[in-house]
């Protein structure tokens, strides 16, 4: 059954470039639900259900999180002037929530430039004391790329729509890229990231490169940690292979969302309707 959602939510909103939600547990028969509108250069009202539901939501800033009962979701993206949803810009497409989760709903543009939709999950469990998380998402226009960790290729042909999503120790990572299936020159980095103890940090590539708008956007939902006592908070006590492991894992998420914003060329186009992917 689809869930309408009151007017009085709107105001619980907060639209910010640099978004940052407090910890705060999700119940065990609701879902938490963030927006992110990656869109560029197209001011819109978010309508769920047929009811306005966000007002002039401005491209690269997020909304959220709503507490929503578990269900299916028909959400349509219109003109920021429009008077009710029957010509949307995107939509309408249906999210789907389940209990005791957390989403991010992304309207971005694919690799085409075609408006295009996907919920993401946000793995919102506890870190282990002395580590974050971070999350990256590729929402740009943009070509495949080459990831590089320490000078060498770490994962080749990173994707329009690809995530990925890691727990690492407290500090600082270098990654850099290259245009696929070349190693020099780079054309993006080395860059150097923070990790953040007890919090998801989650950056997205968003825009076109064809209209010049590419750019980047940043999510920290801040998740906890564990009691700290017995629990390593750096590097010490992780076997070297797993430390590597988890650094070019990383370092493929972060490097992919950079790449976006960095190399290729698109031809941008746009369409009026999209499926939503979960």
């Amino acid at each position: 059954m689809r869930k309408t959602i009151a007017a009085g939510i709107v105001a619980g909103f907060a639209l910010a470039a640099g978004f940052v939600a407090p910890a705060s547990a999700i119940s065990a028969t609701t879902a938490d639900l963030y927006v992110f509108h990656g869109i560029p250069a197209t001011p819109v009202d978010v309508y769920v259900d047929g009811a306005l539901t966000l007002d002039d939501f401005q491209p690269g800033t997020f909304a959220g999180p709503l507490d929503l009962p578990a269900g299916d979701y028909e959400v349509a993206l219109t003109a920021a002037d429009a008077t009710d949803d029957s010509a949307p810009v995107l939509g309408p497409i249906t999210l789907t929530l389940e209990a005791g989760k957390s989403y991010t709903a992304a309207a971005f543009l694919d690799a085409d430039g075609n408006p295009t939709a996907k919920l993401f999950t946000n793995d919102v469990a506890t870190t282990n004391a002395g580590e974050g998380r971070v999350t990256v998402r590729h929402t740009a226009a943009a070509p495949a790329v080459d990831i590089l960790a320490n000078g060498a290729v770490a994962f080749s042909n990173v994707v329009n729509g690809a995530e990925g999503t890691t727990a690492l120790p407290v500090g600082t990572i270098s990654a850099s890229v290259t245009a696929a299936g070349t190693t020099e020159p780079v054309v993006l980095g080395p860059a150097d990231v923070a990790v953040k103890d007890g919090v998801l940090s989650i950056a997205y590539a968003w825009g076109s490169l064809e209209d010049g708008t590419l750019a980047l956007a940043a999510q920290e939902i801040t998740v906890g940690h564990t009691n700290p006592g017995g629990v390593p908070s750096g590097t010490a006590g992780y076997a070297a292979e797993r430390d590597a492991m988890m650094q070019a894992t990383w370092i493929v998420g972060i490097a992919a969302l950079l790449a976006a914003a960095s190399v290729g060329v698109v031809v941008a186009r746009r369409g009026r309707g999209a499926k939503i992917e979960s």
